[in-house]
């Protein structure tokens, strides 16, 4: 079995020692050449980069290698991974992918429709002209796009492993929409972030191709070889914020990095979940301040201690949703009142887990 797997990178990068994963240049027709494969040769979109981001390499693959019997995609710093973290080899992609039709990343689980979530942070009406073209031109799938977009799933990251032919057959389909799509879309005005249109939906699309072919899907965990700089740079802000106990400063630089950057909060970009309990900080510690007087940032600055303080607490809520508590009602009570849990605190980690009627309720039962 011949496995390559394409690792997607527009800068430098320490590629894994393994020579499964080669390295493919994205972009390469505008920017300067790295040393590496560039998707700027032979039958090639490149110049569509700051529309297409790493598809333009997935376009790439499609109408260039001809040799590999099975190729993927992953990205520079991100990679399919064992449950403990560690990159899969070549041996290990062979054993997956003789039992499985493909390998995609694990389904990120939403709190809000897909449809929503896009809503929330991108331009609805390009999602909805990519639904057109799909309800106009490609029937088939019709129902299944329908009913997914209003679901509460889709992978992430654009990575996928599959045998070739089942490869070109997707990109067949997902271009074939695109070159459609782009006749009803124009995002020549947006910014860099927000060009990246068909980047963006395609992640989506994969989800909804699969379902319709009725692929046998291995749904990998996809790890980080480093977190992202600006979600690096993003938290040691916030950390400077809480230090000084600035919750209206935190507040105000958040909603500015939510604004040029609403993919922060994803969970491929916030892998620790750091940046949406820091959020959780924020909600919390304002509300207390103005019922209160004093809120949980009086008592704790530091970030990571301030994260970890209301993770626990979702934690309990969670497992309370599910009939799991690990402490007993007076422990509850004892933690609650030794930790200095507010009525406010509970009721916000309620709100992520159930509706905000229910989350009142909760509220009032815990404390």
């Amino acid at each position: 079995m011949s496995v390559t797997i394409f690792t997607m990178t527009h800068k430098k990068f320490p590629a894994p020692g393994d020579p499964v994963y080669v390295p493919l240049q994205v972009g390469r027709a505008r920017a300067e050449d790295l040393g590496y494969i560039g998707d700027d040769t032979g039958v090639s979109i490149s110049e569509k980069n700051c529309y297409y981001g790493e598809l333009t390499g997935v376009y790439w693959v499609w109408k260039n290698i001809k040799t590999s019997e099975y190729v993927g995609i992953c990205h520079y710093r991100r990679y399919f991974c064992t449950e403990e973290g560690r990159i899969l080899t070549e041996k290990e992609y062979e054993e997956i992918l003789s039992e499985y039709d493909m390998i995609a990343s694990k389904k990120l689980k939403l709190n809000y429709t897909y449809y929503d979530g896009y809503a929330s942070d991108y331009n609805i009406h390009d999602l909805d002209a990519v639904g057109e073209v799909i309800r106009r031109d490609y029937p088939a799938y019709w129902e299944t796009f329908e009913r997914l977009v209003h679901g509460k799933g889709t992978y992430f990251g654009n990575m996928c492993v599959c045998r070739k032919p089942l490869y070109d057959a997707y990109c067949e389909w997902l271009f074939g929409i695109f070159e459609k799509a782009e006749e009803r879309i124009d995002a020549s005005g947006y910014d860099d972030y927000h060009k990246r249109v068909y980047g963006f939906i395609s992640e989506f699309l994969l989800y909804v191709w699969t379902q319709v072919q009725g692929l046998k899907v291995y749904e990998c965990k996809v790890g980080m070889t480093d977190e992202k700089r600006e979600t690096a740079e993003v938290k040691a802000r916030l950390a400077d914020y809480f230090a000084r106990k600035d919750i209206a400063g935190a507040k105000e630089y958040m909603l500015t990095c939510l604004e040029k950057r609403p993919d922060v909060l994803m969970e491929a970009s916030d892998i620790t979940g750091e940046l949406k309990l820091a959020m959780q900080v924020i909600a919390v510690c304002e509300l207390e301040k103005q019922v209160y007087g004093s809120s949980t940032i009086d008592r704790i600055q530091d970030f990571l201690e301030l994260t970890t303080h209301f993770r626990r607490l979702n934690d309990l809520i969670q497992e309370y949703k599910e009939g799991e508590m690990q402490m007993s009602p007076p422990e509850v009570e004892f933690y609650f009142k030794n930790e200095h849990i507010t009525d406010i605190a509970v009721e916000a980690s309620a709100r992520l887990f159930y509706t905000p009627e229910e989350a009142k309720k909760i509220a009032a039962a815990l404390k």
